[in-house]
This record gives structure tokens, C-alpha cells and sequence, in this order.
């Protein structure tokens, strides 16, 4: 994240869309954002799930600030992420979120969210954290990744699969996803799987490229997500 922060002023401007529970809480945002030193532009607002909705379709920012709650409730917000991941959009959703509650989180992430922010944080964080998501990377502290990697670890094994069902990762790629679940580094995988480092390395690259990710980090929010879509 701190590679995040050194970049942010030097990157260009970000379209940003805004869905919040209120036309009150849409503005405060929007305003907020307006200085030219967040270099972001909103191109839009919502107060409701089908409003958001259509709007992503229609416009599709680089990046969706949406909150938990809308005007139709509480999580309805969580509704809006799953459906943005669903459309198979270039649009990265960053969540606002009320309490630091875990299972919130877990959520967010769960659904799609490349980013948390909480309504307590300074609005310097909000605009960091949509550059950091803009530019691929994935916008949460130690606290929330480790959230993360416990929902993981109690889920696996799983398995990942393409439309047709046919397994993306061979046997031995499964595993070392499933260490990397597990918080270990490349050594510790070397030393259970009893392969080289070198090899380890060689199966990340293989499994970052078939699943379309860059970093460990997204191969953990990867699979929380495939395994969530696969129980639901």
C-alpha cells in the first residue's frame, strides 16, 4: 500500500462514479473529491441499486465508490459489488463502510471490493485508495488481510473452475494455491510441497497467469471470491 501512497499525486485522473444512501451524502462526496489535488473526476451518481447499476453499465468510471448502505437498505451496497463483478466490467469497486466489523469486511472483499474505506478515515485516504485501485492494486492494511486469509483457509479445499467447469490449475498448482491461503511465503511452501523455491516461483507465475492476476494478495481475494460464487 505504501508504493500506493508515493504514487498517487504523480497519477492521472481517475472517473469515478458515487453511490451513496442519499442525494445529501452523493454531493458531500462529490464536492469533497473536486480539489484538483485528488486528480478525480465524478461522472456520476446514485442513491439505489438500479440506479448504480445502470450507471456503471452506461458509463463505466474506472473506479465505483459505493457504500454498504443505499436507500433501500443497509447492505444493499454489497448487492451492487456482486452485480459489477458480474458484468465482467473494467470498473474496480472501492467500498465505504460504517464499522470495522470483520465479517463486513470479509464481505466486501468477498463480493468484489478491491478497497476498503471507513467513514472515520480523512478524505486524503478515499482519494489514495482510488488511485491505488485504479492502478490494479488491492487497497487494505495487514488487520483486514488477515480477515481475509482465516474466511480463505476455513473454506479450502476448493476447487477453481472455468464456465465449463473444467479445472483451471492442475493438482500440484492447487496446492501451492492452498499454502498461499494459508499466509505462507515461497520458503515455507518449498519446504512442505518439498520443492525448490525457484519451482514455487515458477507455479505463481503460472497460476497468476491463468487466473489473470499479478500478486498474491489478489490471488487470495481471487479465490475468497470464486469460492463464494461457488456456494452461493
Amino acid at each position: 500500500m505504501q508504493n500506493a501512497l508515493e504514487s498517487c499525486s504523480s497519477s492521472s485522473s481517475v472517473s469515478v462514479l458515487v453511490a451513496e444512501a442519499n442525494e445529501m451524502s452523493c454531493q458531500l462526496v462529490e464536492t469533497a473529491l473536486r480539489p484538483r489535488r485528488y486528480r478525480v473526476s465524478v461522472v456520476g451518481s446514485a442513491i439505489d441499486s438500479s440506479g448504480a447499476v445502470s450507471l456503471l453499465k452506461e458509463r463505466a468510471p474506472d473506479v465505483a465508490v459505493i457504500s454498504s448502505q443505499l436507500r433501500e437498505g443497509p447492505l444493499e451496497g454489497f448487492r451492487v459489488v456482486r452485480e459489477l463483478r458480474s458484468l465482467q466490467s473494467r470498473t474496480r469497486a472501492v467500498m465505504l463502510l460504517d464499522t470495522r466489523e470483520r465479517d463486513l469486511v470479509i464481505d466486501a472483499f468477498r463480493c468484489g471490493a478491491h478497497g476498503i474505506v471507513f467513514r472515520d478515515e480523512p478524505l486524503e485516504t478515499l482519494g489514495k485508495c482510488i488511485h491505488a485501485v485504479h492502478q490494479g492494486q488491492v487497497w487494505a492494511n495487514s488487520q483486514q488481510l488477515g480477515y481475509v486469509l482465516e474466511a480463505l483457509s476455513l473454506t479450502m479445499p476448493m476447487r477453481l473452475q472455468d464456465a465449463r467447469g473444467m479445472d483451471l490449475l492442475s493438482k500440484r498448482e492447487e496446492s501451492v494455491v492452498r499454502q498461499v491461503a494459508e499466509g505462507m511465503t515461497n520458503r515455507e511452501i518449498s519446504a512442505h510441497l518439498k520443492l525448490s523455491e525457484h519451482t514455487v516461483r515458477n507455479y505463481l507465475f503460472r497460476i497468476f497467469d491463468k487466473l489473470g492476476v499479478s500478486t498474491r494478495v489478489e490471488l487470495v481475494l481471487y479465490c475468497l471470491q470464486e469460492r463464494h460464487n461457488g456456494s452461493s
